[in-house]
C-alpha cells in the first residue's frame, strides 16, 4: 500500500485515518513499504497502536505531531503504522519481540526494522524528550541513524540474533512434547488451576497487581467449584469488578482495566470484546453459583448498553476512546458541584444528597480532583425507582460534555464473542439480535471465498476470528436446533484448516500429525514469521478457541474427523495443561470437550427439558434438541433426553427432575 495520507478515504481503520494527516510520511503495513524500505536502503520504524489507546495519543500528539521529530523520520526511516486491533498477527510478533529485548510490552509498541521485516531494537513509548530514566525519541532515532550508516554490520548482527530468539519463542509449541490424550489427568489439572487462582485472588478481587485486568476466562474457570474459597474468590471479584470503578455506573459498560488493585479508578477505554466476555461470565456465574441475581443484570445492562452505543450498520464497533475531549475520562468523572447543577437544573434538588451518596461522590477526589462514580455499600446494582429520573439528568447533563471518539469497524472475532454472549442470555430479544449478527457477518465479512477481519475486507481474517464465529454458530445451533447452524460451523472449521494449519492435517487413521495452528492466514503472506497464539490473554487464545471449536462439533456431529483433530490439538499443549493450566485455561477447557466432553439429546419438540438445559451451567456440554440430521437424534424417542458422556448414555428420561437428577450427578 502507498502512504496513508493518499488512501485516507479507502482506511476502514479510524486509527490509520487519524495519523494519515501527521508530518511523519506513514506506510500501511505491507509489501510496497518494505520495497520502498529496501530501495531507500533505510530501517523501518513500526508503530502499534489503536484508536482507544490513551498512551498512543500521548504519543501522537508529542512526537508524530512535531515537524522536527517528523523530519528525522521521514529523513532516515520508512513509518509504518500498524492498528493492532486490525492486525494482531503484526502486533504479536512484535510485542514477543519488545518482551524479548525489554521484558516488558505494551501499546503504542514500537519496533525498529531492518528493511526485510527483521526487527533490531523495540520498546514502547517514548517521549519526546529524555525522561525519568527513559530515553527520548529524538535521541533514539539519531542514536539509530548513526549506527545504521557507520555500524551496519552490528545492526544486522543484532536483528538475526533477535530474530532467531523471536523464532524460537513464536514455535514454542514445536518445541512442546506431544503429551498423549490418554496420559492427561484433566482433574487433576483443574484442581492445580483452582488451587492457583485462590492463591492470586487478593482481597478486592481478580489476578495480579495493578493494572489490573478483568480476566474473564479465569473467573469463568474458577466459578466451577462450589468449595467455600473458590465461591468467595468469584463473589469477591465479580462484585468488586461491578461495583466500583471499572464499572460505568451512569452510562454503563466495563472499561478496560484498573490502574489500582480495588478497580476504584479505571483506564477508561472500552472494548467490545471485554463487555461481550465479561457478560457471558457474569451470566455463567449467576447460574453456577446462585444467590446473586445482580450479576445477570449486570450482564444484560452491559450488552444492551453495547447493542445502544456500539451499534453500526455493519456490527458492533470495537471500542470507545479513553479521552474525550483531549482529557482522559473527562466523560465519566464528576465534581459534587456538578451533580448539584445537573439535579437542581432538572428540578431534583431533594434528590442530590441520596446521589452523591448512591454513586459515592464525595467532595474529596479520586481522580486529578475528579471523582469516579462507585456504587456505595450496601445499593443495589439497578437504580432504585426513587432516582431513576436522577440518573437521567446525570446522564443528559454528561452527554453535554464532549464524548469519546468511537471506533466503527467492526472486528469479527468480537462480535462472535457478543454474538455468544446474548446467546447464553436466553433473552429472547437478545437471542434473536444475536442470530441476525451472526447472519450480517456472513455477508459483510465472506468475500470471494475468504474470511476477512473487518467488514473493510482489506486484512485477512485471523484463527481467533474463524474460530471464535464458528463457535457462536455452533451457540447459535444449540439454541435453536436448526442444521444451518452446524452446517456453518462446519465450513468454518474447515477454512480454519485450510488457511492456519502447520502441516498435515490429523485424521482418524493418521492422528498425530501437524503442529497446531497459524494466527494468520496463508493468505497474508506479509510477516517474516507467522506467530502462533497458545497463551491466554484477556481474550481467549486461537489454539483453546480451535479446539473448542472442532471438539464441540465432534460431539454434536458424531464426526471422528473432527475428535481427532480437536484431540491432536489438545496433545499438543498436553505438557502445560498438566504443568501450567493456570497459563492455558481455555485450552484446558477445550480439552475437556474433546476428551470427555457430555452431549445432551433432546429430540422433538420438548422445549421443558431443552430449556432447561439451556438455564443450567453444565461444563463441557453440548445440547442438540429438535428434528435435524444429527446422528445423535436419529433412532431416539421425541419427548425424552439422553444424556451421554465417551459413548455411554443415561437411560433417558422424560421429566426436568430427572434430568436435573442425571445434570448434578455429572459434577460428582
Amino acid at each position: 500500500m502507498p502512504l496513508l495520507r493518499d488512501i485516507r478515504d479507502q482506511l476502514g481503520s479510524p486509527y490509520l485515518r487519524e495519523h494519515a494527516d501527521n508530518p511523519v510520511q506513514w506506510w500501511a503495513w505491507g509489501a510496497d513499504a518494505l520495497a520502498a524500505a529496501a530501495a531507500r536502503d533505510q530501517p523501518i520504524f513500526l508503530s502499534v497502536g489503536y484508536a482507544a489507546c490513551h498512551w498512543c495519543h500521548v504519543m501522537a500528539r508529542e512526537s508524530f505531531s512535531q515537524p522536527e521529530i517528523a523530519s528525522v523520520l521521514n529523513e532516515s526511516f520508512v513509518s509504518i503504522k500498524v492498528d493492532r486491533e486490525e492486525r494482531p498477527d503484526v502486533d504479536a510478533l512484535y510485542m514477543s519481540a519488545a518482551q524479548l529485548m525489554t521484558g516488558r510490552g505494551g501499546w503504542p509498541l514500537s519496533v525498529f526494522l531492518l528493511p526485510d521485516g527483521r526487527p533490531f531494537m523495540a520498546g514502547t513509548y517514548y517521549p519526546p524528550d529524555d525522561r525519568d530514566g527513559t530515553i527520548g525519541l529524538p535521541r533514539l532515532l539519531r542514536a539509530l541513524t548513526n549506527a545504521w550508516t557507520i555500524q551496519r554490520d552490528a545492526v544486522v548482527a543484532q536483528a538475526e540474533e533477535l530474530t532467531d530468539a523471536l523464532a524460537r519463542d513464536v514455535a514454542f509449541v514445536d518445541h512442546l512434547v506431544s503429551t498423549p490424550t490418554t496420559a492427561l489427568d484433566l482433574i487433576g489439572a483443574r484442581s492445580r488451576l483452582r488451587e492457583r487462582l485462590i492463591a492470586l485472588c487478593d482481597p478486592d478481587g481478580g489476578f495480579g497487581p495493578a493494572p489490573k485486568f478483568p480476566r474473564a476466562r479465569l473467573i469463568d474457570a474458577l466459578s466451577e467449584f462450589h468449595d467455600d474459597d473458590a465461591r468467595a474468590a468469584v463473589t469477591r471479584t465479580l462484585d468488586a469488578m461491578a461495583r466500583r470503578g471499572l464499572y460505568d455506573h451512569l452510562g454503563a459498560g466495563f472499561a478496560r482495566y484498573s490502574v489500582d488493585v480495588a478497580w476504584r479508578v479505571p483506564h477508561f477505554e472500552k472494548m467490545l470484546s471485554d463487555q461481550a466476555l465479561l457478560a457471558r461470565t457474569y451470566l455463567w456465574a449467576a447460574r453456577r453459583l446462585g444467590g446473586h441475581p445482580e450479576w445477570r443484570e449486570v450482564a444484560l445492562a452491559t450488552l444492551r448498553y453495547c447493542l445502544d452505543e456500539f451499534a453500526t450498520p455493519t456490527g458492533l464497533a470495537a471500542s470507545l476512546d479513553a479521552d474525550a475531549g483531549g482529557v482522559e475520562g473527562s466523560h465519566v468523572t464528576w465534581l459534587p458541584e456538578e451533580v448539584t447543577d445537573a439535579l437542581r437544573s432538572a428540578g431534583l434538588a431533594d434528590d442530590i444528597p441520596r446521589s452523591l451518596a448512591r454513586w459515592s461522590i464525595p467532595s474529596s477526589a479520586s481522580l486529578d480532583g475528579r471523582t469516579v462514580p462507585a456504587l456505595a455499600e450496601g445499593e443495589p446494582f439497578l437504580t432504585p425507582v426513587s432516582l431513576r429520573a436522577a440518573h437521567a439528568a446525570l446522564r443528559e447533563w454528561r452527554a453535554r460534555r464532549p464524548q469519546p471518539h468511537r471506533d466503527d469497524k467492526v472486528v469479527l472475532e468480537w462480535n462472535a464473542y457478543f454474538a455468544s454472549a446474548c446467546l447464553v442470555s436466553n433473552e429472547a430479544t437478545l437471542v434473536a439480535r444475536a442470530l441476525d449478527l451472526l447472519t450480517s457477518l456472513e455477508t459483510t465479512h465472506h468475500h470471494d471465498d475468504q474470511w476477512w477481519r473487518t467488514q473493510f475486507t482489506d486484512v485477512h481474517a485471523t484463527a481467533a476470528d474463524v474460530a471464535a464465529l464458528g463457535d457462536a454458530m455452533v451457540d447459535a445451533y444449540e439454541m435453536t436446533g436448526a442444521d444451518e447452524w452446524l452446517t456453518r460451523a462446519d465450513d468454518l472449521a474447515r477454512y480454519l484448516f485450510a488457511h492456519h494449519w502447520d502441516g498435515e492435517v490429523p485424521s482418524v487413521a493418521d492422528p498425530h500429525v501437524g503442529r497446531g495452528l497459524f494466527s494468520s492466514s496463508d493468505l497474508a503472506a506479509d510477516l517474516p514469521l507467522r506467530p502462533k497464539d497458545l497463551f491466554d490473554g484477556v481474550t481467549p487464545s486461537s489454539h483453546g478457541l480451535g479446539t473448542r471449536l472442532t471438539a464441540r462439533l465432534a460431539l454434536c456431529t458424531g464426526d471422528p474427523q473432527w475428535a481427532a483433530r480437536a484431540r491432536r490439538l489438545v496433545e499438543l499443549v498436553g505438557g502445560l495443561l498438566r504443568d501450567h493450566p493456570d497459563l492455558v485455561v481455555d485450552s484446558l477447557d477445550a480439552a475437556g470437550f474433546a476428551l470427555d466432553g457430555v452431549e445432551i439429546v433432546v429430540p422433538g419438540d420438548a422445549a421443558p427439558l431443552g430449556d432447561h438445559v439451556r438455564w443450567r451451567a453444565v461444563p463441557r456440554s453440548v445440547l442438540v434438541v429438535g428434528t435435524g440430521t444429527s446422528p445423535l437424534l436419529a433412532g431416539r424417542a421425541t419427548g425424552s433426553a439422553y444424556v451421554c458422556r465417551a459413548g455411554v448414555c443415561a437411560r433417558p428420561v422424560e421429566s426436568v427432575a430427572d434430568l436435573d437428577a442425571q445434570l448434578r450427578a455429572l459434577a460428582t
